[in-house]
């Protein structure tokens, strides 16, 4: 079938008010750019004309720039899910101006296949390579393209130059039934491969292909510094002594680790750590830091659902494709997050706290209990069904203005039920087998930053220590009361309550 090739501002043209767009990628890779951009131009044409504008966004998690940012500048977005980390999207969201759903992002897929959002009136999506028949081979990113290819009324296709055809093979692209009849996800090992290495579509869906050569908006991350270097080295020590007394398999177990500088330092303590045998990963995004693993053979095999790395190193990958074909895999979302297939693993997850109560209830999205962060991710997905769930945050924060452990989270996202470990730069806190009154012994104990330890003693004097899980209500967020008010928690008077 002979394509209809069009510009980005013939593509946003097909976008009406109202309409709910899909996009492929998941982080900023392997997201469309150059439509949503022309998207913004009609949105404040239409702004000046004193028009309502607004479209609703489906994604796998961030996009970039090019869609949460510059859309949310021209108020563009009616409402948006799940995940993102564009901090104008942010700005408008905690402002009451999008209406923004952050679920997990296993449940993305499915919750737009059932329904629960309502239907798909594009789907953009970018690719490296589009045949005739229909095969869409993605780029960096599976995210949920598959499900919106699906249920899109039109499709419009991105073939973004910027991304190598050697890309082409590099996915696993797999859509679970819905329930009645869902079966299992065969995948017994991270390497194990389940679907096909494209996406198949109707090609009279395809409205227009629009060519661009657009790299992604990829996100570098700072050097680690002796605080992250710390807390990478705990977990790493953590895991080492687990194995070595049994409790973790000697040929380990497969790793989950989120996004950022402290899971760059995890990730490079354990990669120095040669007692820790080569490994797997199954997880979400695989940053710089794991592609140096696997060159370096300590990392054997990474499946994810997207490659959030430099360009230079994406390119590298790209170049060097005949390595890294037998040793990377990318998934659409709801199978890198499945539950099903993280407990089936026994995956390890390392996720990053913005919180931590006294009890191990965990906060990773909301600043003040009130503020959006990004959203949780896919932190959920991985912290209630792993082998064993850790938890990192640096002990202080706003030069130690802020302690990350309080007497009670201002928001929880991760219960106690489901947090296996803590980690600070102070130390570790193993939360395994204890009751809520050892969980906030081992807590304040091992992880709380010297200058809080007597504040948090304190706050249990409030209470009457006999309760299951005692707390003094009306003293419970003191702390961060005390720092809407003086700006530093270390001011906090238990007198007064």
């Amino acid at each position: 079938m002979a394509f209809n090739y069009i510009s980005a501002a013939e593509a946003a043209s097909l976008i009406k008010h109202g309409y709910n767009i899909g996009l492929s990628g998941f982080t900023p890779a392997g997201t469309a750019k150059a439509v949503t951009h022309a998207l913004a131009d009609i949105a404040e044409a239409e702004h000046a004309k004193g028009n309502p504008f607004q479209v609703g966004i489906f994604t796998g998690a961030s996009t970039g720039d090019a869609c949460d940012g510059i859309l949310s500048r021209v108020k563009a977005i009616r409402y948006r899910a799940p995940y993102t980390t564009n901090p104008d999207f942010r700005k408008a969201v905690n402002n009451g101006e999008i209406a923004y759903n952050d679920i997990h992002l296993s449940q993305m897929a499915q919750e737009v296949r059932y329904g629960f959002m309502g239907k798909v009136n594009v789907a953009i999506i970018e690719a490296c390579e589009l045949t005739d028949d229909g095969k869409i081979y993605l780029t960096a990113a599976g995210g949920i393209a598959p499900t919106i290819c699906r249920l899109a009324d039109q499709i419009i296709v991105e073939l973004n130059a910027a991304h190598s055809k050697s890309a082409m093979g590099l996915h696993d692209v797999y859509e679970p039934l819905d329930p009645p009849y869902r079966r299992d996800i065969p995948i017994f090992k991270p390497s194990d491969r389940i679907g096909l290495p494209y996406i198949q579509v109707d090609p009279k869906k395809i409205v227009g292909v629009v060519e661009t050569n657009w790299p992604d908006e990829a996100r570098s991350f700072s050097d680690a510094d002796p605080l992250t270097d710390k807390i990478g080295q705990n977990v790493a020590d953590f895991l080492v002594a687990d194995m070595k007394r049994g409790i973790i398999p000697p040929s380990f177990l497969p790793l989950q680790s989120g996004v950022g500088n402290i899971a760059n330092a995890v990730l490079g303590a354990l990669g120095r750590d040669k007692t820790i045998p080569p490994f797997e990963m199954y997880t979400e995004v695989i940053q710089n830091s794991v592609i140096g693993l696997i060159r370096d053979g300590r990392i054997k095999f990474g499946s994810a659902c997207s490659l959030t790395v430099t360009n230079d190193c994406l390119n590298g990958i790209y170049e060097d494709m005949d390595f890294f074909r037998d040793k990377l895999v990318l998934r659409p979302s709801e199978i890198s997050n499945s539950p099903e297939i993280i407990r089936r693993l026994g995956v390890i997850s390392i996720n990053t706290a913005i919180e931590a109560d006294i009890y191990g209830n965990v906060n990773s999205t909301h600043i003040g209990g009130t503020k959006m962060m990004n959203g949780i991710g896919g932190s959920g997905d991985f912290t209630r069904n792993a082998y064993i769930s850790i938890f990192t945050c640096p002990s202080v924060a706003k030069e130690g203005k802020i302690s990350a452990i309080v007497p009670m989270v201002s928001h929880e996202d991760h219960s106690e039920h489901d947090v296996n470990i803590i980690v600070t730069e102070q130390g570790v806190a193993d939360l395994r087998g204890k009751s809520p009154k050892q969980r906030a012994e081992a807590i304040i104990e091992n992880c709380v930053h010297p200058d809080y330890k007597n504040i948090l003693w304190d706050y249990l004097k409030l209470t009457d220590g006999k309760s299951q899980t005692p707390h003094c209500v009306r003293a419970a967020l003191g702390m961060h009361a005390e720092l809407a008010k003086s700006g530093d928690m270390r001011n906090v008077d238990w007198g007064k309550f």
